[in-house]
């Protein structure tokens, strides 16, 4: 309570104690030490005993005096801090830390010294050293004064991020995990600027501040996350700390990133969804921009690319501008536009690869892809609108024309579809995507939020045996997150599917031992909600008979 007082000649509590055991008397001691260390100020002397009149301790007394002034002190540390030249306002303050600090520990001035200090650009080396020793001090120094700590000390300030990180990357699953199943409220549904006020990215902003070396760190954090662990959500973190500083107009650090204008245009592309002529030309020009020697920014570009909602973006771009090549009758290699979307999907797709190597070079582009892949992906897309029409033409003796259902062997990749038709059609090349693209957990969000709009046919027993025993009940056994999906999906469709095939279904997905919590949770409430829907044996025999027919209502699912 008392730390610091006697390096500063101050009297303290021990000095008094010593005082009162080798005097003979007390009464006079204790007044001669109330005079020495009291407020030496002759007018008070005489108005002290108002107080005792009034039945009001010396203690409250003094102790109302010291917050007042302490109050003070702050005010006038404050305004030294924002006034006359910086060589003298800096001067002035480190005499003042110079005084104060032996008194740090003394929690009636720490937050005075603390404030000194937060006012310092750079606190001498001796005292945060000091500071970082002491768990007490470090938890109560301000932001400004644990950047000064952090900056020379990777470790800590590893330490002190590691926690956000993780809550990060568990909002974000948890968020590809919800119970809510949609097409319009998905996974991509919140806008760039939204998702950056988010808490770990607030506090990743406020702990960085404008200090380019803490940035510089987080950066690495970052990338080696990624490498070691393949997720993307790293990726869209490493856009997200650069636009939320660039939201705040940090430039020193925005100047010095030379992702910084990049990544703002693709913000802006994300934000509307679409990439326009006028800002493929930018991004564009950013691309052919870097020089020779400095390729390595390819490195963090690609990771900015990878980044699930640039993906995302540049997707839906580049099936919107088949579509427009196919009214066009326009083939792929034409497009300037999307070409430079595919180069753009190509380097996202390429981080890790290019990050692991370190060789800093955009991947080829494969001619398969621009001359036959995507052709096919047009004929697809033909086929949709040929069959549309063939069904509304009359017909004379043969029936409507049937759905194409072979695809071409050289297709290999996945595409997204809104009929039946079509995505029966295409399955079977689904599940054999390259690194297993279709059982990743953010096209397994979107395709069983899109599996919605077919609601009605999960009642037939040819789709939901294409769809769940061909190709979501083929991965669960070796990849756990497909069995949460489709347990999501049952929870939200499990009214539409047949009873049987139903009871087929619940009993293949039952967990094992070794399943996760998730998992054996998901479970357990689908199987709450069969129960609920089965009718009880009195009901099924005293039931009466209905002259007309009446759907089945499904019970409601509990809020």
């Amino acid at each position: 309570m008392f730390a610091g007082l006697q390096e500063l000649g101050v009297a303290n509590g021990e000095d008094l104690k010593e005082t009162l055991t080798n005097c003979t008397e007390p009464l006079k001691a204790i007044e001669q030490f109330q005079t020495e260390n009291g407020i030496l100020l002759p007018s008070l002397q005489s108005a002290l005993p108002f107080l005792d009149l009034h039945g009001t301790p010396r203690l409250e007394f003094h102790q109302s005096v010291f917050d007042e002034l302490r109050e003070k002190l702050l005010e006038r540390v404050s305004a030294i801090a924002s006034e006359g030249k910086a060589e003298e306002r800096y001067k002035k303050l480190e005499d003042l830390l110079e005084k104060s600090f032996p008194l740090v520990k003394m929690p009636s001035i720490q937050p005075v010294v603390m404030c000194v200090m937060k006012h310092l650009p750079k606190v001498p080396e001796k005292k945060l050293k000091l500071v970082m020793a002491d768990k007490d001090l470090y938890k109560a120094c301000a932001m400004e004064v644990k950047r000064q700590i952090w900056q020379d000390n990777q470790a800590l300030f590893g330490d002190e991020v590691s926690p956000l990180l993780k809550q990060y990357i568990l909002e974000k699953e948890n968020t590809l995990f919800s119970s809510d199943l949609s097409v319009l409220h998905n996974f991509f549904s919140p806008s760039p600027k939204m998702r950056r006020q988010g808490e770990v990215v607030q506090k990743l902003t406020q702990m960085i501040g404008k200090n380019v070396k803490l940035y510089d760190m987080v950066l690495q954090f970052l990338r080696t996350l990624f490498l070691r662990t393949r997720n993307v959500h790293y990726c869209t973190l490493r856009a997200e700390l650069l636009m939320s500083l660039h939201d705040l107009d940090i430039s020193e650090i925005c100047t010095v990133d030379p992702c910084h204008k990049f990544t703002w245009c693709l913000d802006a592309c994300i934000r509307e969804k679409f990439v326009d002529n006028k800002r493929a030309r930018e991004l564009q020009g950013f691309l052919d921009g870097v020089k020779k020697g400095q390729e390595q920014v390819l490195g963090d570009l690609s990771m900015i690319l990878c980044d699930p909602f640039a993906i995302n973006t540049l997707a839906l771009s580049t099936i919107r501008h088949l579509q427009e090549l196919i009214g066009q009758d326009l083939l792929p290699r034409e497009s300037p536009d999307l070409l430079l979307l595919l180069r753009m999907l190509s380097l996202g797709q390429g981080a890790w690869d290019m990050i692991d190597s370190q060789i800093f070079k955009e991947p080829k582009m494969e001619v398969d892809l621009i001359t036959k892949f995507l052709p096919t992906l047009m004929s697809f897309g033909v086929d949709d609108y040929t069959f549309t029409v063939d069904q509304k033409l009359p017909s004379e003796d043969k029936g409507p024309p049937p759905y194409p259902s072979a695809i071409p062997e050289m297709f290999p990749n996945i595409t997204k579809q809104r009929n039946k038709n079509a995505l029966l059609r295409l399955l079977p090349s689904l599940a054999e995507t390259f690194n297993d693209l279709a059982f990743s957990d953010i096209f397994l969000h979107l395709f069983t939020g899109n599996l919605t709009l077919l609601a009605d046919e999960f009642a037939q027993e040819e789709f939901c045996t294409s769809l769940f025993d061909n190709f979501f009940l083929a991965a669960c056994t070796r990849k756990e997150n497909v069995q949460k999906h489709v347990l999501r999906l049952l929870l939200h469709l499990h009214h539409k599917v047949a009873p049987a095939q139903l009871e087929t279904l619940q009993k293949s997905l039952e967990p094992t031992k070794q399943s996760g919590e998730a998992v054996k949770e998901l479970h357990s409430q689908l199987s709450e909600k069969l129960e609920l829907r089965k009718p009880s044996p009195a009901q099924v025999a005293d039931a009466p008979s209905m002259d007309l027919p009446l759907p089945t209502v499904p019970t409601p699912a509990p809020l």
